[in-house]
């Protein structure tokens, strides 16, 4: 029996470094990328609400652009170009050669088929089919053109066509509709493949194109993010696409020229009960929005995995960057209570905040009354509440119609002045969305208060690491030596 452990031993040694799982933390074969990352919620993209679904999508699929909201500016990836000669009709042309992972042709009606079920299903992406393309008529009049009739112009439709959420699915799940199974082993068109079904643990990509010095394989692996980061510095992972909090400080040590910081498309924000007698008043909210300390929550409860707002628009989406911080924007007790005082708000009044599921909104609420002097009930009622934003485009039209419709705000010429950024042509829409947006944070229906980010670590076999707010980590950009 010894002898014959003796001979398996290195046996087994062999078969565990070739499979990449060495205990010694040895790196695999030189085209063989190892990623952490935390378990997607789903791999369908039109239903992705994190940044794992996110990333995951970005390597599975092509999305018809990449749309930059700072300059308005589209680069065409499965498309050729996306136009229109009155904002009210558009034309998509593709690339032709666009293939699905089964061997299948995408086409124009592989879209116009998509899009149409996102409509129908109760997916994250169909709120932007529904309420922000808005078209009347969706067609293929050939296998390489798409044409869009909208119900009013828009110049919004380049960013909103390249949403990673309205990427194509292959005819045979539009079929079947069965979502279930294709969310275990989804078909995209993009630069990997998934090799074999998603499981709990992970998955295996593969590159359908070789490219030179890029990875091959990736090896998926989901667990908790303080393990992976710890595994990243052992040499047993080469990246991980989340940081804890405790682990902030030490990454500018561990991972001095390895770490990546970047803009996820969420937000938050308090929303008031703008017909609600005590908070009718914009005084009362600047008041409220004063005492909040955002910084302290960020620090906190909310773990450092957000950003204190500097403005009413996230930077995801935000055309551009504001010069300062916007005053609603930023913590000062002493003023935020001499504005509820100077408001006359009921002295002894309580606060109902409204009810919400959101893990800050209590601390918030008690920061928020030790600083103004309004007592807390902390019985739900009508009362400021929690706005948590997870968006699926790079359009600030969307987050601006999710305020809207959260608050019912409305006031002389907002709607024609947000119409008319939304019908300006996207390159130059940019400045009408900052006039709406000062708008909104001189009447302060909410009070902006952070917005989300994501970090990455690497090891020294790995560069050339860079994320997008839409796409995550770009796997496909990634080297490795």
């Amino acid at each position: 029996m010894t002898m014959r452990l003796r001979l398996l031993a290195p046996l087994l040694a062999a078969a565990l470094l070739a499979a990449g799982c060495s205990e010694s933390g040895e790196p695999p074969a030189p085209d063989v990328l190892r990623v952490g990352l935390a378990a997607p919620a789903t791999l369908l993209p039109a239903d992705v609400r994190d940044q794992s679904g996110r990333m995951l999508a970005g390597a599975l699929w092509t999305p018809l652009g990449d749309y930059d909201p700072a300059t308005g500016k589209t680069t065409p990836r499965a498309a050729e170009s996306v136009t229109s000669a009155d904002r009210t009709t558009w034309t998509v042309k593709l690339k032709d050669g666009g293939q699905f992972h089964d061997g299948t042709p995408v086409t124009s009606q592989s879209y116009v088929d998509t899009w149409k079920a996102i409509g129908q299903e109760n997916w994250q992406a169909s709120r932007v089919v529904k309420d922000l393309l808005r078209a009347k008529e969706i067609t293929a009049p050939d296998p390489l053109t798409i044409k869009l009739v909208l119900d009013r112009p828009s110049g919004q439709v380049p960013a909103l066509l390249s949403s990673p959420a309205l990427v194509p699915l292959p005819g045979s799940v539009l079929a079947s509709r069965d979502w279930a199974g294709f969310t275990r082993h989804p078909v995209g068109n993009g630069p990997f493949r998934l090799d074999g079904d998603w499981q709990p643990s992970g998955g295996k990509l593969v590159r359908v194109t070789d490219a030179a010095g890029k990875a091959r394989v990736i090896e998926l692996k989901t667990g908790d993010a303080a393990a992976q980061y710890d595994e990243v510095k052992a040499g047993k992972l080469d990246l991980s696409t989340a940081v804890p909090g405790d682990r902030h400080e030490a990454m500018h040590t561990d991972f001095a020229q390895r770490h990546v910081m970047w803009a996820l498309p969420s937000a938050a924000y308090l929303g008031f009960p703008l017909t609600a007698a005590h908070f009718s008043d914009a005084t009362v909210r600047h008041g409220f929005a004063l005492a909040s300390d955002r910084a302290a929550l960020e620090a906190g409860v909310l773990g450092k995995q957000v950003d204190p707002a500097k403005s009413l628009l996230p930077p995801a989406v935000a055309p551009g960057e504001r010069s300062s911080t916007c005053r609603p924007c930023t913590f000062d007790a002493g003023a935020g209570k001499s504005l509820v005082t100077q408001a006359e708000f009921p002295a002894g009044t309580p606060v109902h905040f409204g009810q919400s599921t959101a893990n800050w909104l209590r601390p918030l609420a008690e920061q928020v009354t030790k600083a103004v002097g309004v007592p807390l009930a902390p019985e739900p009622g009508q009362g400021p509440f929690a706005i948590e934003l997870n968006l699926m485009t790079p359009s600030p039209q969307e987050v601006l119609s999710e305020i809207v419709k959260a608050t019912g705000y409305s006031s002389d010429g907002f709607a024609d002045l947000l119409k008319s950024a939304e019908e300006t042509e996207s390159a130059e829409s940019g400045e009408v969305y900052r006039l709406v947006e000062n708008q909104l944070l001189r009447d302060l229906p909410v009070a902006p208060l952070w917005s989300g980010h994501g970090h990455a670590v690497w090891a020294d076999r790995v560069g050339e690491v860079k994320a997008t707010p839409f796409g995550g980590v770009d796997l496909s950009a990634a080297s490795v030596r």
